[in-house]
């Protein structure tokens, strides 16, 4: 083996400057990068390691491992110095000469494979150029485990890969294992969510990912993401380091990191909360509050203000049901202070939830000193505030909204006007329908009766005093003008949704992912339209909603539960972006069916 050693690594810088990358024995990779110009680029070269490639009967107390270089190299992110299985305490390092030396402070486990990763952890010490990647693997006992598993790691509602994410295997079946023990075999995913847990052992294992945020390699549900695998899994493809898998390439080379093989694919999710309390509270008006739980869907038996009756109060929760809106009915002063009672399913000191009463004092926000009376008047303390809104992109498929800052207790929808004006500046009235938002009881979608049309302008308007909030107070008039978009550059794609087996939220997205354009929800096939887009790149995302209430919902592990399935639509291509050009309208058609098969 020495000799073996000896031979290899003199060819390395030869294949720096053909810019080749060398790989040794099945148990280690390296990479090097090309050599020229007046800048040094060249990142450090291993001239020589111990432990050797592939050593066995490797001493378990105060083992070291020394990885000498051809230049002197600092050690940039300690924690990048990574050994699976992980022990209780990370490496400890030194830098020796032109070399490093990392030491455990915890005993090596016998009969057992280790790899020391060392991707992204050091760089030269002049120009800072990184050493790309090298992987070492050794054996406390006599013979190298020789299985592998590679995959993917994502967040579960963008499906971007997860730099960083710390991918575990467990031996221990039971489901508390991720909870109180550190892993059989460990990796960290790359810049591309790419993981490659080599050197394991030919036997079943859980899979798990976490976003290990106290780097203790366990899983804090209170503070961490995870994911999880859905069934027990071996391991079938042996290491062998001409597989581009096991190769450390440039983040940046994007065909060949793209074409390696990923097996399996794990999709990261916050955890509801497990434990249940109330843990904020806020007045922030003369009869608004509002009340934060831990965790959502709390079990609420009774609310009521001490004082005042219950049907003066109103309450609704927030989308994600953990926060409470709470409003007073009555248009008299209330009390500077104000005691709610809340008797509520509560997580005591045993992780028991347990029928709990709590009284919170809500103490009215003060006003701002400095101000004299008259200039202290704002416009909601006389009037019922509200908004009126209509985008011409999207007033055909969402109609006007109007929202209003209190609940009201008294309205005249009918009394609304909706009225159009045509080319040639001739008026007509038109119905309308009234919605109320099914999330929030202060928000009104109204949809003219008609269809829309270019050239046209069309007017909502809200008369003065027809609608009255919980303040006792009257509304403005006002009047929202709205036209649709008349620019001939503008296109149209045409959404054909086949075999809709369950329910559906559609979103149109930007190039970026980052902002939802317009959104449907299915439960059948249809044609869903998208106009008066811009010339660009679009995606269509769409979130399998099997519970059926709107929203996506999250995954729970000790259920074995996923989170509600996302995909994007991929093109013929390969690709998820839908280009489109101008002035065109554009058919895509999609099987929802195929999409989740």
């Amino acid at each position: 083996m020495k000799r073996l050693l000896k031979s290899f690594f003199p060819i390395i810088p030869i294949a720096t400057i053909l810019g080749v990358m060398i790989f040794s024995h099945s148990c280690a990779n390296t990479t090097s990068a090309p050599s020229g110009g007046p800048k040094d680029t060249i990142p450090p070269l291993i001239t020589e390691i111990y432990p050797e490639l592939g050593m066995t009967n490797i001493p378990v107390h105060g083992t070291k491992i020394e990885v000498k270089f051809n230049e002197y190299v600092q050690v940039k992110d300690p924690k990048s110095l990574f050994l699976s299985p992980p022990l209780e305490k990370t490496p400890k390092y030194k830098l020796k000469g032109k070399g490093v030396v990392i030491t455990f402070e915890n005993d090596l486990d016998s009969n057992k494979t280790y790899t020391l990763d060392l991707t992204n952890a050091i760089a030269d010490n002049n120009e800072g150029n990184m050493y790309p990647g090298f992987t070492l693997v050794f054996s406390t006992g006599d013979k190298i485990d020789s299985m592998m598993v590679t995959g993917t790691v994502r967040d579960c509602n963008t499906l971007d890969p997860i730099k960083g994410a710390k991918v575990m295997l467990y031996k221990d079946l039971a489901d508390s294992a991720i909870f109180l023990t550190r892993p059989d075999a460990a990796v960290k995913t790359d810049d591309w969510g790419f993981f490659c847990l080599r050197n394991i052992q030919d036997t079943v294992y859980r899979m798990y990912a976490i976003i290990d945020e106290n780097n203790d390699n366990k899983y804090d549900p209170e503070t961490e993401k995870v994911a999880f695998l859905d069934t027990i899994f071996r391991p079938v493809i042996v290491v062998n380091d001409s597989l581009p898998e096991l190769m450390k390439f440039d983040m940046k080379d994007t065909v060949h990191c793209m074409a390696r093989n990923s097996e399996v694919e794990l999709n990261v999710f916050r955890e509801k909360p497990s434990k249940q309390m109330i843990v904020n509270r806020e007045r922030v008006g003369e009869r608004t509050a509002y009340i934060t739980f831990m965790a959502p869907n709390p079990q609420i038996d009774s609310l009521w203000f001490t004082g005042i009756p219950s049907e003066s109060v109103i309450t609704q929760f927030n989308q994600v049901k953990d926060s409470l809106e709470i409003w007073i009915n009555d248009s008299k002063k209330q009390p500077d202070t104000l005691f709610l009672n809340v008797k509520y399913m509560k997580t005591d000191s045993l992780g028991v939830l347990a029928s709990t009463t709590e009284e919170i004092k809500l103490i009215k926000p003060k006003k701002s000193p400095g101000k004299t009376q008259s200039k202290d008047i704002r416009k909601e303390d006389t009037t019922a505030v509200f908004t009126l809104e209509a985008k011409p992109e999207t007033v055909e498929q969402y109609g006007y909204t109007l929202e209003f800052k209190h609940p009201v207790v008294e309205s005249a929808f009918d009394s609304l006007t909706f009225r159009y004006l045509n080319p040639r500046q001739q008026e007509a009235k038109a119905k309308y329908t009234v919605t109320q938002d099914s999330l929030n009881l202060r928000k009104y979608y109204i949809k003219p009766s008609i269809e829309l049309q270019q050239g046209y302008e069309y007017y909502l308007k809200v008369p003065y005093r027809k609608f009255k909030d919980i303040n006792g107070f009257y509304n403005d008039s006002t009047e929202v003008k709205v036209v649709l978009p008349t620019d001939e550059k503008l296109s149209t794609m045409n959404l054909n949704l086949t075999n809709v087996k369950n329910k559906y939220i559609v979103d149109l997205l930007n190039e970026k992912r980052n902002q939802i354009l317009r959104s449907y929800i299915v439960e059948e096939d249809a044609v869903l339209k998208f106009p008066y887009l811009k010339a660009g790149k679009y995606s269509i995302r769409i979130t399998e909603d099997l519970n059926r209430n709107g929203l996506v919902d999250t995954g729970i592990l000790l259920e074995q539960k996923q989170p509600e399935k996302v995909r994007f639509y991929k093109l013929s291509d390969g690709t998820y972006l839908i280009d489109i050009p101008e002035k065109m309208e554009i058919d895509q058609n999609v099987d929802v069916e195929e999409m989740f098969r």
